[in-house]
């Protein structure tokens, strides 16, 4: 049989080790699930407070507690205490099972578990807040059609027409590859004649890390990363384009290049080297049209 001492020590250790897994559930929860984590660490410390208490309690030779969900634990497995035949007072003790009192009257009723009636309670109102939101999205505009709607309007008042780019990360430079083509501009000294239609968007991504590369005071300022970095994904990867890799193109190439999008148009000029001789290209930007998310194509003028 345990001793007094050994019980407290096995007890204090049991707590340890409860406390060392409720602090990595804790730090597992997110948001959503931080509230269930919090309760389920509540319970679990609960039960365990209850069963030291009932060992202790029966070590003293006092009754058993009795907890308002102690109806819900009858199906713990019991606690064994082995004789350690000191003295030879008896060969072994076989099993103390230590359990609740029966109930003697069947027509008592079952106590309320309030800790399942929480988790059903919160499940309910998380279903709840579910269906809210997608009937707040339901009653929500078509973002893709009605910017699609907006666009082609443009297009037609301007008389252009709409080369679509592969939406694959390269597509602000690609579409750029188009219009400069299309105009008869080099693509630049590693373009090559050898190099597809497809394949068009490595010289001009070459071209855009090129002038930033050798115009940093124009660009340090609005990275994130070093300029050395930053060029080696415009050269070398599949990085997205944008405001900075269109002003760069804009002076490299000395066009306007004119952004078509939902709500106006923007100008992106070429600077000091402006002049009547500047050509315009024209892009399509979009925000929702893609799966990938923002994408744009070429424009070319309408046959």
């Amino acid at each position: 049989m345990e001793s007094l001492e050994e019980i407290q020590a096995r007890h204090r250790k049991e707590q340890k080790d409860l406390q060392s897994r409720i602090t990595q559930k804790k730090k597992g929860a997110t948001k959503k699930t931080r509230k269930g984590v919090n309760t389920e660490c509540e319970e679990l410390e609960r039960q365990l407070k209850e069963r030291h208490e009932r060992e202790l309690a029966a070590i003293n030779g006092d009754a058993t507690p009795v907890t308002e969900d102690d109806d819900e634990s009858s199906n713990e497995e019991p606690a064994d205490i082995q004789s350690n035949d000191v003295n030879g007072v008896a060969d072994s003790l076989e099993k103390i099972t230590i359990s609740e009192p029966a109930v003697s009257d069947d027509s008592q009723p079952r106590k309320r578990n309030r800790a399942k009636e929480r988790l059903a309670r919160r499940a309910a109102e998380q279903e709840a807040a579910v269906e809210e939101a997608k009937k707040e999205a339901a009653n929500q505009p078509d973002q893709k059609a009605v910017e699609r709607e907006k666009m082609l309007k443009e297009f037609e008042a301007r008389g252009l027409t709409e080369k679509l780019i592969r939406p694959d990360g390269h597509c602000l430079f690609a579409a750029v590859a188009d219009q400069l083509s299309q105009i008869g501009i080099p693509l630049g000294a590693d373009s090559g004649a050898e190099l597809k239609e497809d394949q068009r968007y490595k010289a001009v991504r070459k071209e855009a890390a090129r002038y930033i590369e050798g115009h940093p005071d124009d660009f340090v300022a609005w990275l994130d990363e070093p300029l050395g970095q930053y060029v080696e994904k415009i050269r070398d990867t599949a990085e997205w384009g944008g405001h900075l890799e269109l002003l760069a193109l804009a002076k490299t190439y000395n066009v306007e290049i004119c952004v078509l999008q939902d709500g106006g148009m923007q100008n992106i000029e070429p600077g000091l080297r402006v002049s009547a001789e500047s050509e315009k290209i024209w892009l399509a930007y979009y925000r929702h049209g893609f799966g990938l998310g923002e994408h744009y194509n070429s424009l070319r003028k309408s046959p």
